[in-house]
């Protein structure tokens, strides 16, 4: 992966050499790792099969707003999670602490190489969960785009939205406001039902699929946020820490899906 990342880096004009990028990767990700272990996490599960930790069930798609990043690269590491980045410069340094914390990483996005990402997220979804920053990588803020939608209806893929708070943390003044928690402060998760979507959805049908699971991320999430802020117990919490998952499985039906998946988008290309 390594070898991977530096390839993908060696263009001098998406910014530090490959050799820098490491070493601020390595940086940041035990940074990071620190200082988000002295957090308090709980979570709320509306089904407990749906925890990547678990491996039950298919892969999975987990969505949850760019803004929170840091709480699950922190705690659900190693469990066979690849997530989408873009291709900006910006999201380099992102793609190796990702990388170091345990996420395998595949770069694209609306804007720029939508068709090749589409076929490496539909390779890995044979044998491991996606995750999306749904919002990414320009914005608005909490505002779903139409991709995981496609994806989880192309794939034959659950959806599975994330709330994610944190007690009154810092803010970065960026797009999406992005979250750093206060140390020693309390992190709350609140993960979804798992949502399936039929595969043949037409673009009037995602729109409207679209604008009902933003909804509920934004009160997943907004619901975190008071429960985190509060401080307060609520039923069917859980405390939950970094863990690894072994290796989820497809079913042959799936893969026969996903290769069909595979063609049509390499004839998009």
């Amino acid at each position: 992966m390594d070898a991977k990342l530096d390839q993908e880096n060696a263009n001098p004009r998406r910014g530090l050499p490959p050799f820098l990028l490491k070493t601020a990767g390595l940086a940041a990700a035990a940074g990071i790792r620190a200082w988000m272990n002295t957090l308090d996490y709980r979570a709320v599960f509306y089904d407990h099969s749906v925890d990547p930790v678990a491996c039950v069930g298919p892969p999975r798609i987990y969505i949850f707003w760019h803004e929170n990043i840091l709480i699950p690269l922190h705690l659900r590491g190693h469990c066979h999670l690849a997530m989408l980045l873009s291709q900006h410069g910006d999201a380099e340094i992102l793609a190796r602490v990702a990388h170091y914390m345990g996420f395998d990483c595949v770069r694209g996005s609306t804007y720029r190489g939508g068709a090749k990402a589409l076929r490496e997220l539909a390779q890995r979804s044979r044998r491991q969960h996606l995750t999306i920053t749904p919002d990414g990588p320009r914005g608005p803020r909490r505002q779903l785009a139409l991709g995981p939608i496609y994806l989880a209806s192309r794939l034959r893929m659950p959806l599975v939205p994330i709330g994610f708070g944190a007690d009154r943390p810092w803010r970065a003044k960026s797009w999406d406001r992005f979250v750093v928690p206060r140390p020693f402060s309390r992190a709350r998760l609140i993960l979804g039902p798992p949502l399936e979507f039929p595969p043949d959805l037409d673009r009037a049908q995602i729109e409207e699929c679209r604008q009902r699971v933003e909804l509920l991320m934004t009160d997943l999430t907004n619901e975190a946020e008071a429960w985190a802020t509060a401080g307060t117990r609520k039923v069917g919490e859980v405390a939950i820490r970094p863990q690894f998952a072994a290796m989820p499985r497809r079913s042959e039906e799936v893969n026969r899906t996903l290769t069909s998946t595979l063609s049509i988008a390499s004839e998009a290309a």
